[in-house]
């Protein structure tokens, strides 16, 4: 399970017709990018991750990521998870390398992540995610494709400059599709982006007035209605009672503590952790559990208690983590999972185009996969066309590099204290399993900075 090698590419997959997403009004999307990791083990075990990414705005990661992580055992997620935390100390958040350690563990054991998180093979539903603005005909045209498709519920984006422009085209969409149609809207206001054109801004009275009307054309939930940092404007308006369901908690990325805030102030009814925002997958199922030991509030269910369902709008590896989350959640029967789709630019062949087999819906639904790990192929050729590795890291390029940096004598002094480290680290992981302990368990209830022993 010791990591030996680790190698990083930027990936690009050109959308086949330009894609305006919601949140960053008057930009043309051409491009899926995102950064590529690979975790490779002594054993031959490769575990994959990846992070979106604007741009190569990562290109100096690798020389953080191989001190950090060569050498460390893959199946110790704790101490992959402080290293993580420990690269975060540096202004570069890295969560969302860590499932590629549970990709490895996955494999290893020859089972896939949500088996190990205690789920069970089986489908699950989904909900067609759109990413664009429209205006009423045009959505009711759109909705009206996904139903034909076999989808039962469909999320709608609003981003206008006024709230009687929002409450139109929710009113119309509904007037057009009728009740064949579970809806939701997000609003996108979560976080702001306003760097190519001006972003609306809602204030507590606009969400109250645009949640309103969306529980009164039946609507089932409202996403991201004010900025993901104001806990005490969101706890407000889920008080409120509205009758819709308030979600979001996308891109809250400080993991439990953040969560554990929003969930005693009472910020949502539904809570949507991305894993490869929040700190990985030992972090996200530590907040789903949490989201179940809630009790009650003022929301519209039948119990009032708050619920889980995941963010997914990344790329075919990001919807992968959150697909594995999502397939152990208590709430998997009960919930959708997000499916971004908005064609023609965002189809599966531009979230999932270095994936071997896509993730392709089959009339609203979608099987987990049976596959060891993510359960993904990754296909050479694709990755070849779309992607440029910047980065490889072995333990003798390091042990170079820092020759070269430091000086032969302190570089020695560096390697022997580090591996010192690692292998009293490792024979203490041995002598827990060997006494019953166990990797999985430990990536779930052990903190990352606790000792092994």
């Amino acid at each position: 399970m010791k990591i030996v090698g680790i190698d990083l590419w930027h990936v690009a997959i050109p959308t086949p017709a330009r894609f305006y997403p919601s949140w960053i009004p008057g930009f043309p999307q051409t491009e899926n990018r995102f950064t590529l990791v690979a975790l490779r083990t002594a054993s031959g075990l490769t575990g994959y991750a990846a992070g979106p990414a604007i741009g190569r705005e990562r290109a100096g990661l690798g020389s953080l990521l191989g001190p950090y992580f060569l050498g460390e055992r893959a199946d110790d997620i704790p101490s992959i998870r402080q290293r993580v935390r420990e690269v975060g100390y540096l202004g570069m958040r890295a969560g969302w390398i860590e499932p590629a350690c549970w990709d490895i563990l996955g494999k290893a054991r020859g089972k896939p992540v949500y088996e190990l998180l205690g789920g069970s093979p089986g489908s699950v539903r989904l909900y067609a995610s759109t990413g664009q603005v429209r205006a009423g005909a045009e959505r009711v045209r759109e909705v009206e494709a996904r139903l034909a498709e076999g989808f039962e519920a469909v999320k709608l984006r609003v981003h206008a400059a006024t709230l009687e422009e929002d409450v139109a085209q929710i009113r119309e969409t509904r007037r057009g599709v009728g009740d064949r149609a579970v809806l939701g809207v997000d609003a996108n206001q979560g976080w702001r982006v306003a760097v190519v054109a001006d972003a609306p801004l809602w204030d507590e009275a606009r969400a109250l007035a645009f949640c309103r009307a969306a529980a009164e054309h039946g609507y089932a939930w409202v996403e991201e209605p004010l900025r993901m940092d104001g806990y005490a404007e969101l706890a407000r308006l889920r008080a409120a009672r509205t009758g819709v369901a308030i979600a979001g908690g996308e891109l809250n990325a400080h993991g439990l503590p953040e969560f554990e805030v929003m969930l005693e102030k009472g910020c949502y009814d539904v809570y949507q952790p991305d894993a490869c925002f929040t700190g990985g997958i030992a972090e996200t199922w530590r907040i789903i559990r949490r989201v179940q030991a809630a009790g009650p509030g003022p929301g519209p269910g039948a119990s009032g208690a708050p619920r889980y369902t995941p963010h997914t709008w990344t790329n075919g590896i990001g919807f992968a983590v959150n697909l594995q989350l999502h397939g152990a959640s208590p709430w998997r029967e009960e919930t959708f999972l997000e499916y971004p789709l908005d064609p023609p630019g965002w189809v599966p062949a531009v979230r999932d185009g270095i994936l071997a087999e896509p993730w392709l819906a089959d009339r609203g639904r979608l099987r987990l996969p049976s596959a060891p790990g993510l359960g993904f192929t990754i296909d050479p050729r694709a990755l070849k066309r779309h992607g440029s590795r910047f980065f490889r890291a072995t333990h003798l390029r390091v042990a170079a590099s820092a020759v070269w940096e430091k000086g032969l004598s302190v570089a020695r002094e560096l390697g022997a204290a580090r591996d010192a480290r690692l292998a009293a680290r490792s024979r203490a992981l041995e002598e827990r399993w060997r006494a019953g302990g166990d990797a999985v368990r430990d990536a779930l209830e052990r903190e990352p900075w606790a000792a092994p022993a």
